[in-house]
């Protein structure tokens, strides 16, 4: 099996399939501005990614990164370039501190995000992305719903059956709000009570669609988030400690990622006064974004559309024959690959190293860096725990959602205390 630590990722927001990812020389430097000499030591610096490109010395190079640095560049001529440039992965934009990215590993609150996964239940995090602090050992709040919140069959007759789990949540994140009397109530520990319930009946709900509700019930009393989401999608191993386990670690990285296109929506409902269910609404609503949420159901029709492990090395060169991109690999903020996705894969190879599309999806991954291509990124390691729990499709997009909720809520509660409203200004190009 190929090596896989220090890579992975969760939301990139990837190219069309006709957008170039890589740029010839000259097209790089034109992009720049600059001379080939002046590319080629950006190259060595390590500040723009490149690879040979057919025979002789000729190289292609990183059409994101080349657009990062040219935002950089642009940063010199005036607060409007900089602006422009912060809106495409750019310059930081706000004041935040909830999450660092590094290189190593994203750091919730100045602990390492792979550490929390490893050592921490998914309820602690939240507490510390929402208050600052881990609770202290035998003072954690208590993480209850009192049921779903919901009448099942007014929910039944509306979400058909089979929806996705990012639609089911959907539909019952504002069928909550609009059934909480107190959802306009902003003071803090309401606001956490509500955030702990909605979450949990969120994990509970995921499979309604295909579970029903009796299902959900045991689910949203299962005890903790983790195996309420094994409970409610129906998990062959929901009484597994390991299968608990390995959930929790994936929710705990999903949880938060700085400022990634629904946390920023996120922020921008808060700043307007839109209360907590709104808010994650706005959350939800970018998700569905095939360029966002969407990117784990596109890994889970490369793994469909590979099928046997022995057909994946086959599906990459045909994929690049036609010049297009392979799905789950690569970030920008990432260039020697996210860490995040390391763990996901192995808590998928200790629970079922034997799974089909298990070994599918670690021959994509051989595959793919056999050609010397970019490492998987998140999305890729919750399918590969999705296919090793055997959970149906749309899983690993439900189970990032339920985790990345709690960052959802953590950015809310941060833009309230900021207290401005995010209003940014168009540059008008029009007649």
């Amino acid at each position: 099996m190929a090596k896989v630590d220090q890579r992975g990722f969760v939301n990139q927001p990837p190219p069309t399939e006709a957008a170039p990812a890589w740029l010839s020389g000259a097209e790089a430097a034109a992009l720049l501005g600059v001379k080939r000499e002046t590319l080629y030591a950006y190259a060595s610096r390590g500040l723009v990614r490149s690879e040979p490109a057919g025979a002789g010395r000729d190289h292609r190079y990183r059409i994101d990164d080349l657009e990062r640095l040219r935002a950089r560049h642009d940063a010199r001529a005036g607060h409007g370039a900089v602006a422009a440039g912060a809106l495409r992965w750019g310059e930081p934009v706000l004041e935040s501190a909830l999450t660092a990215i590094e290189a190593g590993s994203p750091r919730y609150r100045g602990l390492s995000s792979v550490a929390l996964a490893e050592a921490q239940p998914f309820e602690a995090v939240a507490e510390l992305l929402w208050s600052g602090a881990l609770p202290e050992t035998g003072a954690a709040p208590a993480w209850c719903a009192g049921g779903l919140g919901l009448r099942a069959a007014p929910l039944a007759a509306l979400l058909p059956a089979g929806s996705h789990p990012v639609t089911t949540l959907s539909l019952v994140v504002p069928a909550l709000g609009a059934v909480d009397a107190g959802r306009f109530d902003p003071s803090r520990e309401p606001e956490r009570r509500r955030a702990r319930a909605l979450i949990l009946r969120m994990a509970a709900m995921l499979g309604f669609a295909t579970g029903g509700a009796a299902r959900a019930r045991a689910a949203v009393a299962g005890g903790s988030v983790a195996r309420a989401l094994l409970l409610g999608l129906g998990a062959r191993r929901a009484a597994d400690p390991r299968a608990e386990r390995a959930v929790n670690r994936a929710l705990v990285l999903s949880a938060d990622h700085e400022l990634n296109p629904s946390s920023f929506t996120v922020r921008v409902a808060a700043s307007a006064g839109a209360d907590l269910y709104a808010c994650v609404s706005a959350g939800l609503a970018t998700l569905s974004g095939p360029r966002h949420g969407g990117s784990c159901d596109r890994v889970e029709a490369l793994v469909a559309e590979v099928g046997r492990d022995e057909r994946a090395a086959a599906v990459i060169t045909e994929r690049a024959r036609r010049g297009e991109r392979v799905p789950g690999f690569g970030h920008p903020l990432y260039p020697d690959g996210d860490p995040r996705a390391a763990p996901l894969m192995r808590a998928a190879e200790e629970l079922a190293p034997k799974s089909p599309g298990l070994r599918t999806i670690t021959a994509i991954v051989e595959a793919m860096a056999s050609r010397g291509h970019d490492p998987p990124t998140i999305d890729v390691g919750l399918v590969a725990l999705a296919q090793a729990l055997g959970l149906p499709p749309g899983s690993a997009t439900g189970i990032f959602a339920v985790g990345r909720a709690a960052g959802w809520v953590a950015h809310a509660f941060e833009q309230r205390e900021a207290g401005f409203i995010l209003r940014p200004r168009a540059r008008y190009v029009g007649p």
